[in-house]
């Protein structure tokens, strides 16, 4: 995979998970896709993360990220920028960072790194 291929594979995800559009999503993802979060949690398989972005959407509908900087090379691209949305009529946003491996213009590996701490404190109220 030419490095051009990498980076726009790459950016139709960004715009398929700006747009919140799970079908282009899918279609992006090989079918043995690793989505690793910035806790280090791992699902497998497009399938599973079809239903992964669904209920991540429909927590939170507005999720959005931006990146500020992006580089490819070797089907690897590296990307650091910003993301953000509203849990529970809450707006959060946090600095973060992307590393997406590539296979055949499809994502086989989405990896997140993120401060998640804005979320995990949005969601600790719904426990209290």
């Amino acid at each position: 995979m030419t490095t051009t291929n990498s980076a726009e594979a790459f950016q139709q995800f960004v715009s398929a998970i700006n747009n919140h559009d799970v079908q282009s999503l899918t279609a992006l993802m090989t079918t043995d896709h690793v989505f690793v979060d910035s806790a280090g949690n791992r699902a497998h398989s497009a399938t599973s993360m079809e239903s992964g972005w669904r209920s991540y959407f429909a927590m939170c509908p507005d999720y959005w990220i931006r990146t500020d900087y992006v580089m490819a090379e070797d089907g690897v691209v590296l990307a650091v920028g910003e993301a953000g949305g509203t849990i529970d009529g809450v707006s959060w946003r946090t600095p973060a960072a992307w590393k997406a491996v590539t296979r055949d213009g499809k994502v086989m590996e989405w990896r997140v790194f993120a401060d998640n701490k804005p979320v995990y404190e949005i969601l600790a109220r719904r426990q209290q």
